[in-house]
């Protein structure tokens, strides 16, 4: 091939302009393809005239440690549904015309879906997953979660000072759809006494039990975390914004419920998007970087239509067409699940 697109997709997250970077810099090295990038994902492929970024090492070469991504994403613009239309006949056309032969799509599961309808009209992919979400399949872990998980459990650090000071009940909400890496992980980091995720349907008597046994132990105060996704037994997940079906609020709907059930003050925090901000940590650095590099070998070894992942302890691949559509939830049978209900930590039910 000689000339190559990448894009980022979806939510933005820390470790973005790692890959993209470790992506160049390879190609670079192996004398492969021309790389551009797609600016805003496929709204920059699909603009009049199309808005592209040629990668070259001068140009990445200082971004490893910077947030965001330098290429701009979307997380609506899908090709197969563009305001009901599909427009996906009309990518693949654009493609042809500007002389791209295959494509790195990084994003979580909805850019890797596209990925793969893209895949099955004829465009060679090779996928690079990212999420703080931690949710996509096929991987033990993406990168930009580590970077949001201390982000998290910097916030309950924070809190528990504040909540012992208050002798309050602190509720940190943190981002989570349909899994609940994030919170659990943190959770068991940051000390929490209850852990609230999508994965376990939350029931307010148990929360409210182990809150008065925190407190039968002569502690004045209690963490909660949880999810976004998180709802109730009798409940659906509440969304802010339901026509968008844009999640928020649980966290300061379950600290009122919590301080009229117990009568003990409760406060929430919604950590929000500054879970996806700011520099990667070193650990999402390297992950980032080692997919890079490794999208770059499987371009120039042709071996297309697989998704870069990091399982057992290494960097392997998965065909795309095994992971599209699907959702890395936690089991209960998790070793991280296990160790919060051996340390007395309340799940929700």
């Amino acid at each position: 091939m000689k000339r190559i697109a990448v894009l980022t997709g979806g939510g933005d997250c820390p470790g973005l302009n790692a890959v993209l970077r470790a992506l160049t810099l390879t190609l670079h090295e192996a004398r492969g393809p021309e790389l551009v990038g797609l600016c805003d994902a496929y709204f920059g492929l699909l603009d009049q005239p199309p808005r592209l970024m040629n990668l070259n090492p001068e140009n990445v070469w200082e971004i490893l440690d910077d947030g965001g991504t330098i290429l701009g994403t979307a997380n609506s613009g899908d090709p197969f549904s563009w305001n009901g239309q599909d427009r996906s006949s009309e990518v693949l056309q654009r493609f042809k015309d500007l002389g791209i032969e295959g494509l790195i799509s990084i994003g979580g599961d909805g850019s890797t879906m596209i990925a793969s309808g893209l895949m099955e009209a004829g465009l060679p992919v090779i996928a690079v997953p990212k999420t703080i979400d931690n949710d996509v399949a096929g991987t033990d872990v993406t990168f930009g979660f580590e970077s949001a998980l201390r982000c998290a459990t910097d916030a309950l650090d924070r809190l528990r000072t504040t909540g012992e000071s208050h002798r309050r009940v602190m509720v940190l909400e943190t981002m989570g759809r349909d899994a609940g890496w994030i919170a659990l992980t943190a959770g068991i980091a940051g000390g929490a006494d209850i852990i609230v995720i999508p994965e376990v349907p939350y029931d307010l008597e148990a929360i409210a039990e182990q809150i008065a046994t925190v407190r039968g132990r002569g502690r004045s105060y209690a963490l909660v975390v949880v999810a976004e996704g998180a709802r109730p037994v009798d409940g659906e997940p509440l969304y802010r914004d339901p026509e968008n079906e844009r999640l928020g609020g649980v966290g300061w709907a379950l600290a009122r419920q919590i301080e009229e059930r117990t009568g003990v003050e409760s406060r929430a925090t919604q950590l929000g998007h500054l879970q996806r901000g700011g520099s990667p940590s070193p650990v999402d650095r390297v992950l980032a970087t080692s997919f890079g590099a490794a999208a770059a070998r499987a371009v120039m070894n042709g071996d297309w239509n697989q998704m870069i992942a990091f399982k057992a302890g290494r960097i392997t691949s998965v065909p795309i067409s095994e992971v599209a559509g699907k959702i890395r939830m936690i089991p209960h049978t998790h070793p991280l699940f296990v160790t919060a209900k051996s340390l007395g930590i309340c799940m929700g039910a």
